[in-house]
């Protein structure tokens, strides 16, 4: 798409959100008595009512953005009572300020960054790349081998739904498309500008994507597909509801493969249903997602780093962490679900590392890292996300994921391509390193088995590509023994992680290990 046409797209989605928030000339100003204040606005029905903008200035707002396929308002207002005014309109069926809540980044384990990166180590290259050796991640889930079938098809995009995208760097820019992007931190779609990633945690999840196989750097695992940097943070990376929301409606619209999601959506790290604001929040945000997987596109997210049974959760000692000081200690159930991990539909990864279980019999059977969360109705497969601790060795001698990386934002654990000054890396883990590889192997199924002429309507559907990623996975089983201090790692309930089920599926790594060869010649009998 031309710069002007990517412009009208953009002035189209404010147009609209102007249009039903406009009021009426000579209409009275809203009354302040507090700060502004961001709110979602859920509407019993899927669609946003024509009077949505008198209703709304009535309570003492303005519209940000109307989602009318999915009768979603992003408002904003100074009045404090703005939320109950609204809710008194029969068609609301909920509402609830944003701006107060916030889960951080949920990828990245807090051990991600202490130590400076080790030489090239000897060993064989994924691609062919200079920074090549040091992506045992690629190996472990044989991505050389798919790469011999497909690399991709350019016309497969791929959405990452994260904190931003430095499009300049030498290894995404060349499969970088501008069309599909969008900064959605304001709630409503904008143009992706350069230098939005300060965070880095986007450009890294992205380059595990798509990383071009251009002699530079390292490889992705789908190093022809096209790349969509779709910002729904803050600078600091918090995600907030509304940007959720605004980041699945853009990938709706622009009919987008996969999305990529390695975070946690707000208001707390358990969203329980039986609570009023929150269900407003999470309803809204299902809502989104579900309508993006309507629209053909496969939504791949990370189960999180708290080491936490998402299929029992105990205690949620974390929520709410914006601002910093209101955390409580609440009780969570299954009515508390993680999103978007835990929304139906939605393939569900795990993270391991490189070190193979001390019982493996068939092999390779790798250990779960030791703070990714798990759960039977959570986790679909496993990916590698790095494990410092348990999971290093002589081919990952940090245990950690190389990828992408801003050349202006601080790594102390970083690769800097000798060929290329300005290409520059880091070694992260956590399950926001493991989702991106799924994310990867899915666009490599659609790439493959998918309707590419078919771009407006989905070119393959969501469960279809759900049954090539785990009907292709590597078994792995539960492990017999772990090695010592595992154990030491435990649950919010302070329990030990215990697996639970067989080496077909268990609550560690769901249908196994993701395997992108085999998933790129499999045949489930017809992509329906």
């Amino acid at each position: 798409m031309s710069p002007r046409k990517l412009g009208a797209a953009f002035a189209a989605a404010a147009v609209t959100a102007a249009l039903v928030g406009a009021p009426p000339a000579g209409a009275a100003p809203a009354t302040a008595d507090g700060p502004t204040r961001t709110y979602l606005v859920l509407y019993k029905q899927t669609a946003v009512p024509s009077d949505a903008a008198d209703t709304v200035r009535d309570a003492g707002g303005e519209i940000v953005a109307a989602y009318d396929a999915t009768g979603i308002l992003v408002a904003r207002s100074g009045y404090s009572g703005f939320a109950d005014a609204i809710q008194k309109d029969v068609k609301v069926e909920g509402a609830s300020a944003t701006d107060r809540f916030g889960v951080q980044v949920g990828g990245v384990q807090a051990d991600g960054r202490d130590e400076q990166a080790p030489e090239l180590p000897n060993s064989p290259a994924t691609d062919g790349d200079n920074l090549s050796p040091l992506q045992w991640d690629m190996r472990q889930i044989s991505t050389p081998q798919a790469h011999a079938v497909t690399g991709g098809s350019r016309t497969v995009v791929v959405g990452d739904i994260d904190t931003g995208l430095d499009f300049t760097h030498p290894d995404i820019a060349p499969n970088y498309s501008a069309a599909d992007s969008a900064d959605c931190s304001s709630g409503a779609p904008a143009p992706l500008r350069p230098g939005n990633d300060v965070n880095g945690h986007g450009t890294h999840t992205a380059g595990t994507i798509a990383a071009a196989s251009n002699g530079i750097g390292i490889v992705g695992v789908a190093p022809n597909v096209r790349i969509a940097g779709i910002k729904s943070s803050t600078d600091a990376g918090f995600f907030f509801p509304e940007m959720v929301v605004c980041s699945f409606m853009w990938a709706a619209e622009r009919h987008l493969d996969v999305t990529n999601n390695s975070y946690f959506a707000d208001p707390f790290l358990f969203n329980c249903r039986n609570d009023k604001a929150q269900h407003a929040i999470w309803k809204a945000e299902q809502r989104a997602i579900r309508h993006a997987m309507n629209q053909g596109v496969t939504v791949v997210a990370s189960a999180g780093n708290e080491s936490e049974d998402l299929s029992h959760p105990g205690i949620d000692t974390t929520s709410p962490d914006f601002p910093p000081g209101n955390e409580q200690t609440r009780d969570v159930t299954n009515a508390c679900v993680v999103v978007p991990v835990e929304i139906p539909g939605v393939i569900g990864v795990s993270a391991n590392g490189h070190n193979e279980q001390a019982d493996s019999d068939e092999g390779p059977d790798y250990l779960k890292s030791f703070y990714s969360s798990y759960g039977v109705s959570a986790v679909d497969v496993v990916a590698p996300g790095g494990d410092s601790v348990f999971g290093s060795n002589a081919e990952a001698p940090n245990g950690r994921v190389l990828s992408t990386y801003p050349a202006t934002t601080p790594c102390l654990r970083r690769e800097v391509d000798p060929n290329e000054p300005s290409a520059v890396y880091c070694y992260l883990q956590g399950t926001s390193m493991a989702g991106p590889h799924v994310a990867g192997v899915a666009a490599l199924v659609v790439s493959r088995y998918g309707d590419l002429q078919n771009p407006q309507n989905g070119k393959m559907r969501p469960g279809q590509v759900e049954q090539y990623v785990t009907q292709t996975a590597d078994p792995q089983p539960c492990p017999a023994s772990v090695p010592a201090g595992y154990e030491t790692v435990t649950t919010s309930l302070g329990e030990p992680q215990a697996c639970q089920g067989g080496p077909g599926f268990n609550s560690w790594y769901g249908n196994g290990q993701v395997n992108a060869l085999r998933a790129v010649t499999h045949d489930t009998g017809g992509n329906g």
